[in-house]
């Protein structure tokens, strides 16, 4: 008889969630009764440690605003989940902790189903650890690209009409405008936005964010992260599964 096999996200007010639904969707599919996906709401990132005592955890997902706190509390690293400094995604194998980083996979992926040779140059929108994963994924492809944060050299007060035009590729990396706050949307210079754009918010739901609709009126090419996120998913699914012994 197999044990029973844990899996779960950690994040913190995460009610809503679409790890929980695609991955107890897999498990009726698979016909596999010995999987469960739970939530786990923590409230501060040392709770973990909690959690990482639980027999039969074999795997978590991790969402903001964990993704490099949790780094602290693993033992080893993937190559990338070092390179990018955020992990989204761990392995817990013969007692050891591994973080992994699926997002920059399935950013990649999303980018490469998307971007035109005009794609050049990149504005990350965000510095959090998705933020991180994006420029990991562009500078793999040879996309340069300039973070706007809070905290940047160009913060977003600061982001003008000419920047956006000289960059037609923009990455929105902050959860401004994810449900249930479907109203709120960065400040950004829209009026720099033309048909020659391609813009990606990472956020899922809504499918259409207000940064979206604002782009979409200006002509840019919009897409969701959606695809990215089956695309995490599915990466994290091998991970856990199919991990070379």
């Amino acid at each position: 008889m197999n044990s029973h096999k844990k899996l779960g996200l950690i994040g913190r007010n995460i009610s809503y969630s679409f790890s929980k639904k695609f991955f107890e969707n897999k498990f009726q599919k698979l016909m596999l009764q010995d999987y469960s996906y739970s939530i786990f709401d923590l409230n501060e990132i040392h709770e973990v440690e909690n959690l990482f005592s639980t027999s039969g955890l074999l795997g978590l997902n991790v969402t903001i605003p964990y993704k490099e706190k949790i780094i602290d509390y693993l033992d080893e690293l993937s190559d990338e989940a070092e390179k990018i400094g955020a992990v989204n995604c761990v392995l817990i194998q013969d007692g050891k902790k591994i973080g992994y980083n699926t997002d920059a996979f399935g950013f990649e992926k999303t980018l490469l189903l998307h971007k035109k040779p005009h794609h050049t140059s990149a504005l990350i929108l965000g510095a959090g650890g998705a933020a991180k994963a994006v420029q990991y994924a562009l500078d793999k492809n040879g996309i340069s690209s300039t973070i706007i944060s809070r905290k940047s050299e160009i913060t977003f007060d600061i982001l003008d009409k000419k920047t956006v035009e000289n960059n037609k590729l923009i990455i929105q990396c902050t959860p401004v405008g994810t449900f249930p706050n479907v109203e709120d949307c960065l400040h950004f210079p829209f009026e720099g936005l033309s048909k020659d754009h391609l813009i990606i918010d990472l956020i899922y739901n809504p499918n259409y964010t207000q940064f979206i609709l604002k782009a979409s009126e200006k002509g840019a090419k919009t897409v969701n992260g959606y695809y990215m996120l089956e695309q995490q998913a599915e990466k994290a699914w091998e991970i856990w599964n199919f991990q070379k012994k």
